[in-house]
């Protein structure tokens, strides 16, 4: 068995290469060409945190991977992650498990990479200014993520912690060479920008709807098993898309309190969901409609975009030699 650490992962795993095979991933995942149980999850109570297993099989990928992980939302105030998590992937014709990665920084790629494809496929094309809500992991990943995607031009950055967001600014500065700023409130953030990614584990709403401006992209990563990144009138009127409607719709804590909440007191119901993210790409549903539309992408995370992950990072392994290899 391979054995591959957060930094080689790190080094391994092509972004640009992730969302092309996440495109892939979604619309098998679909058109019912994978299978992905629903995903379990021992809860913590005493903290309000979670242990979730999510295994699944695409075919088309030849990857057969499970994920176990953890959900710790208050490690946010420390520098613990939020989530941890280890990958297990196994031959999918002799079942024998072949390699054990990080999870971490697989969960933290990946689900920036979805928010991108996300953006691809719904934002505007002249979309080029960015709001990142929050100044963890997710933060940094999908400033990353969405500048491969559209001609991002200028990006504001708030959070709880005004020193984070303007560290956080500083860091992505240097990095990516374009004028990253940190603003002081959620609301100066979002106003009037193209693209607003929600990377928070806010118990509150951080993202109200007389704050977006028409037109505007929203995407919602964040998950705290008693909280809610969007109000109920952002949901209404926005054109909802998301992984799975299944994933989506499952009851807390491994579903979204953004849709859930809002279905069980009448304010939408489960038909506001317009698409899953492989509908888009398959063409089975439309996308945007008009430049004055504001479309939104709710993640609740999805064992397929994990196993498609995985396999890129062994394959890449397996060609430059990297990794350990171990008896078992």
């Amino acid at each position: 068995m391979l054995i591959l650490s957060r930094a080689e992962i790190r080094e391994l795993l092509d972004l640009d290469a992730l969302i092309d095979e996440l495109a892939v991933a979604m619309a098998d995942l679909s058109a019912g060409r994978v299978s992905m149980p629903e995903r379990i999850a021992a809860l913590v109570p005493e903290h309000d945190a979670l242990l979730g297993a999510m295994p699944g099989y695409v075919p088309s990928r030849e990857a057969l991977v499970a994920k176990l992980v953890t959900l710790f939302p208050d490690n946010a105030a420390t520098s613990v992650p939020t989530h941890q998590a280890v990958i297990v992937t196994f031959d999918p014709h002799t079942g024998s498990p072949t390699a054990l990665l990080d999870g971490s920084e697989i969960t933290a790629v990946r689900t920036a990479a979805s928010s991108a494809l996300s953006v691809r496929l719904l934002a505007r094309e002249s979309a080029s200014v960015l709001a990142i809500l929050g100044t963890g992991v997710q933060a940094r990943s999908h400033m990353r993520a969405v500048a491969r995607v559209r001609p991002i031009a200028e990006v504001r950055i708030a959070g709880r912690d005004p020193g984070k967001a303007k560290a956080l600014a500083a860091e992505l500065t240097a990095e990516l060479r374009l004028p990253v700023d940190a603003v002081d409130s959620y609301r100066e953030a979002i106003a009037n920008a193209d693209i607003v990614c929600a990377t928070t584990h806010a118990v509150e709403p951080v993202v109200h709807r007389e704050w977006i401006a028409p037109g505007t992209h929203i995407t919602s990563v964040g998950h705290h098993p008693a909280g809610r990144e969007l109000d109920d009138e952002t949901l209404v009127d926005s054109l909802v898309c998301v992984e799975s409607r299944g994933a989506a719709l499952a009851p807390p804590p491994t579903g979204s309190n953004d849709l859930v909440e809002p279905i069980s007191t009448g304010k939408i119901g489960p038909d506001h969901i317009h698409a899953e993210l492989g509908e888009l790409v398959s063409g089975t549903r439309p996308g945007r409609t008009s430049e004055d539309q504001i479309t939104l992408y709710k993640s609740a995370g999805v064992a397929v975009q994990d196993a498609v992950a995985a396999m890129l990072v062994l394959r890449a392994a397996l060609k430059a030699g990297a990794g350990v290899d171990v008896a078992v």
